[in-house]
């Protein structure tokens, strides 16, 4: 267990490989990604750039020090019709799953989302038996909104996946009165 809270924060260039090894891990032991092979560090500093320019939140759980997670709106899709949606990945170090930090992660991430003028957020998940990331949305205001049978095959079977959505309010503009 943490001696302190996670801290929840804009993630920097020093922390992509330990991001880059979190996220190896589920690509090479799970079917949680559809990607096959992990993506190298070139990858990551190109992901974070992008993401700085278009205004989007990058952030990591620091527990004690340590990057412990991580979480990313990217865009939802390429067209400017979409500017205003995006579609959240969130990953924890192995160990550290099952302590609320997926939660805070989410929680996080939906605040800096508002705060850049997203206005919906979406989550695809893959349908793996394993309820524990659709559990995290659902309980920070996702709701299911559609599932793709099958789209997915990754070691030795096919995967369907879980459409969650969830609006974003903007946030009170300064000086306004909240209600």
């Amino acid at each position: 267990m943490p001696s302190r809270p996670a801290l929840i924060r804009p993630t920097t260039a020093a922390d992509l490989g330990v991001i880059a090894e979190i996220f190896a891990y589920y690509v090479r032991n799970t079917v949680i990604t559809f990607e096959q092979n992990p993506p190298g560090a070139r990858a990551w500093l190109e992901l974070h750039g992008r993401l700085c320019e278009l205004n989007l939140p990058f952030l990591v759980a620091d527990v004690d020090g340590t990057v412990a997670g991580y979480a990313y709106a990217g865009p939802w899709r390429p067209k400017p019709a979409y500017r205003f949606t995006a579609e959240d990945s969130v990953y924890l170090a192995p160990e550290r799953r099952g302590m609320g930090l997926g939660r805070l992660l989410l929680q996080g991430l939906l605040e800096a989302c508002a705060a850049s003028g997203v206005r919906q957020v979406l989550a695809v998940i893959a349908d793996a038996g394993e309820p524990a990331s659709i559990a995290v949305h659902r309980g920070c205001g996702f709701a299911e909104v559609g599932r793709l049978a099958e789209v997915g095959y990754k070691h030795g079977r096919w995967i369907d996946t879980v459409i969650l959505q969830r609006p974003v309010p903007l946030p009170p503009a300064p000086g306004s009165a909240s209600v």
